[in-house]
């Protein structure tokens, strides 16, 4: 018997054991890393993600029934739901499960069925949005896996939802537009799951290119692809602390930057997001805001500029400048924004230990998660091996790097 290793093998094999015939396509789509630019995108800001080889794969299946059906092989579960009765409102999606299970605890909204962050709201809640648009989708099955770890600051749930709409979109006839795709995904965890997410996570899962990071500008939705130097890999560090408390305190730090963007458009009235304050309107406009709303403004107004910096320095190829980059945008997450915690500092330091490492920060929304860092190519074995038995000895937990290249965003496999 061969052994089933990827997400889309997986997939399709658990597609047929849960409903006992053959899917008829798979879709993947990835996680991603931000290279630079953290809690930028809902500021209107620059960001510069790349896709990761790893991802989340969706078995499919169209149907003519209105019904949505998915199985989730990571929790042994069956999820349905008629795809007329879905709306962000619990009184209204009542998925009938196979049975309860233990799950990650992500809190992801007010409402008490959904707060547990189940990982049916995250399928429910893109076909919605595909709905809401005006995309019809006629009813689909789908069998769902995955190799990325949930919680981590991968962006498991964004790429749950691409793969979805990837799948839901060939199953019903749909043509695929990756950032018509993303603006969705966000539409579907801001409005249905209940977080106030941007759009770069669906973005990066949606969008990327082989081979490059992509930068993008939050506001326009324009990107540039930017080539990552052969000579350096990217590492991925997670920490295995998991960001239990990262929604609460992710709408926490949003709501700060809108204080902060209240306060300066008092004298500027133009201004409309943290994207187009500088430092001399922040400071001007500081005795009239609180002093976290600061902080956190004073992070955004910098890191801001970090993703145009960081794209020109990898063209070229100054990678001192690069390391640079990456070392003060972790110091503003962990002193400013204070997103950080202690092992993902402790990572952070050590990775900046090894001589080949160029620089590297903490990535994603924080509390948690994972860190990355730019490696010399050579030595990233060395690397890997170096952080790994360094951190446990450091913190007594157990750590996992993996190096990866950037990957090609969502796509039929």
């Amino acid at each position: 018997m061969a052994i089933v290793t990827t997400p889309v093998d997986r997939a399709r094999a658990g597609f047929a054991g849960a409903f006992r015939f053959a899917s008829h396509g798979s879709a993947m789509a990835p996680g991603r890393v931000n290279l630079i630019g953290e809690h930028t995108d809902y500021n209107d800001g620059f960001v510069l993600p790349l896709a990761l080889e790893y991802g989340v794969a969706a078995a499919f299946a169209a149907r003519t029934d209105n019904v949505l059906r998915a199985h989730a092989l990571a929790f042994g579960e069956t999820c349905e739901a008629a795809i007329d009765t879905l709306a962000p409102r619990p009184e209204r999606l009542r998925p009938a499960c196979a049975r309860e299970v233990p799950i990650a605890r992500v809190g992801v909204g007010p409402h008490e069925h959904l707060k547990d962050g189940h990982w049916f709201t995250y399928v429910a809640g893109m076909v919605w949005a595909l709905g809401e648009a005006g995309l019809a989708v006629g009813g689909v099955d789908l069998a769902i896996a995955s190799d990325l770890p949930i919680g981590a600051g991968l962006s498991s749930s964004a790429a749950i939802e691409m793969a979805v709409a990837r799948a839901a979109c060939a199953a019903s006839g749909i043509a695929w537009d990756p950032a018509a795709m993303a603006r969705l995904g966000q539409r579907a965890e801001n409005a249905f799951v209940g977080v106030s997410c941007g759009i770069m996570d669906q973005f990066a899962s949606a969008a990327s290119v082989d081979g490059h990071a992509l930068l993008l500008d939050c506001r326009s939705l324009e990107t540039r692809e930017v080539a990552i130097p052969s000579d350096v890999s990217l590492v991925v560090m997670d920490t295995g602390v998991r960001r239990a408390l990262a929604a609460s305190e992710y709408n926490a730090r949003r709501d700060a930057c809108e204080r902060a963007v209240a306060a300066v458009r008092a004298s500027a009235p133009e201004v409309r997001a943290l994207r187009d304050v500088d430092a001399a309107m922040l400071a001007r406009a500081r005795p009239s805001m609180d002093a976290e709303a600061f902080r956190r403004a004073e992070h955004v107004v910098y890191e801001i500029r970090r993703p145009l910096e960081m794209a020109d320095a990898l063209r070229a190829h100054d990678l001192t400048r690069a390391g640079r980059l990456m070392d003060e945008s972790h110091a503003s997450l962990r002193d400013l924004y204070e997103v950080s915690s202690p092992e993902l500092d402790a990572m952070v330091e050590e990775a900046r230990r090894h001589a080949s490492c160029v620089g590297a920060r903490l990535t994603g929304a924080g509390f948690g998660g994972c860190a990355i860092a730019l490696v010399m190519a050579a030595d990233v074995d060395d690397f890997r091996r170096h952080v790994e038995s360094a951190y446990a000895k450091r913190t007594g937990r157990q750590a996992r790097a993996f190096a990866s290249r950037p990957a090609r965003g969502a796509h039929l496999v």
